[in-house]
């Protein structure tokens, strides 16, 4: 093996998937060339128009909180993706305005901020274009119009000082773009850097033997076809059902955004950061159980059918995806009071 070439080598025990068959020793190397499929989650993502304000921040932090953005003041940004708990509500589908439920799986919003596209279907074209869906969305938030949700920022004294600080250069600093701004921005930096990195930057403790032949294993069955770089997908599109029709298709996926039958039932490829803890899975939330995940994928993606030694050994990797929360930063904040302007809430029954 040429030295070039070699960036990682180990030695690790494959376990074999007959039970009662023993273990056999097979040497996997991990190179430089094997892993260029890869990237280490960047540090940060820019903000969208470059300018970088601890103030916008900050705001966008309290409106990411705040359930006053809802038609029913019980619903945020957090509701259905809480960044206590890896920005997911663990719900197949999240609960809206009147007990509403949408008909696809809420994502996690961490890392989201570096994907291509927003949403399963990419109707958005980053997380600030994304915030401005739910708040509107009648299924979700169910505020009546963007200047509804102006009328109540506008009718509480701190945020109406917070916009200010967070765009000062605009005369008319509350509207509804700059919220979608300010969320955005904070959004950007809700990063989750794991052992993997660390493993990609050199550190050969950072995986064990059996986790680093799981990487062997994940690249190996093809895997890193469409969950590869830096998240582990969030940079394509894919059809589900790829070798072998998808059990429902119920829906059909980007068709329903570009209404082209090139696009019948593709869907974003979900990033696999934090997949570990992310359940439950698909676009349609229907899986649970990671191991279920994997085996389904590789049936319908990959046409394979996997014994259960290489699905065990590819998810030991991927449970190496499952990052550092930012405790600090996501810390919730005080949130401003209403003002005696500001609009009651509406019944959520």
């Amino acid at each position: 093996m040429r030295k070039t070439e070699t960036a990682i080598v180990l030695s690790a025990a494959v376990v074999l998937a007959l039970a009662g068959a023993g273990c056999a020793k097979k040497e996997t190397a991990l190179t430089r060339a094997k892993l260029a499929v890869f990237a280490p989650l960047p540090d940060k993502v820019p903000p969208k128009d470059g300018a970088h304000l601890e103030e916008r921040v900050a705001l966008g932090r309290m409106l990411y909180y705040d359930a006053r953005l809802s038609k029913s003041q019980t619903i945020s940004c957090n509701s259905c993706h809480n960044l206590a708990a890896y920005g997911v509500d663990g719900e197949p589908t999240s609960e809206g305005f009147k007990d509403q439920r949408g008909s696809r799986n809420s994502p996690t919003v961490y890392n989201a901020a570096a994907h291509f596209v927003q949403f399963w279907d990419g109707r958005a074209a980053d997380v600030e274009a994304q915030a401005k869906g739910p708040v509107l969305n009648p299924v979700e938030m169910a505020m009546e119009s963007d200047k509804a949700v102006v009328s109540v920022l506008q009718s509480i004294p701190e945020y109406v000082s917070a916009f200010k600080k967070a765009f000062p250069d605009d005369k008319q600093p509350v509207t509804y773009d700059n919220v979608a701004l300010a969320i955005g921005t904070f959004e950007r930096g809700l990063l989750t850097p794991s052992r993997w990195d660390k493993f990609l930057g050199g550190d050969q403790t950072a995986l064990t033997p059996e986790e680093q032949a799981g990487v062997s294993e994940y690249l190996s069955q093809g895997c890193a076809t469409c969950h590869a770089g830096a998240l582990l997908g969030g940079n394509l599109y894919q059809k589900i059902g790829l070798m072998k029709p998808y059990a429902d298709a119920s829906d059909p996926g980007r068709f329903q955004v570009t209404h082209s039958e090139a696009d019948r039932m593709m869907f974003k490829v979900p990033s696999l950061r934090n997949i570990e803890k992310t359940a439950p899975y698909f676009h349609n939330g229907k899986v649970s159980k990671l191991e279920d995940a994997v085996v389904q994928m590789a049936d319908y993606q990959l046409g394979k059918q996997l014994q259960p030694a290489e699905v065990t050994s590819i998810v030991s990797f991927l449970k190496t995806l499952t990052g550092n929360v930012p405790t600090q930063y996501i810390q919730k904040p005080e949130l401003p009071k209403s003002g005696p302007k500001t609009p009651k809430p509406q019944s959520n029954n």
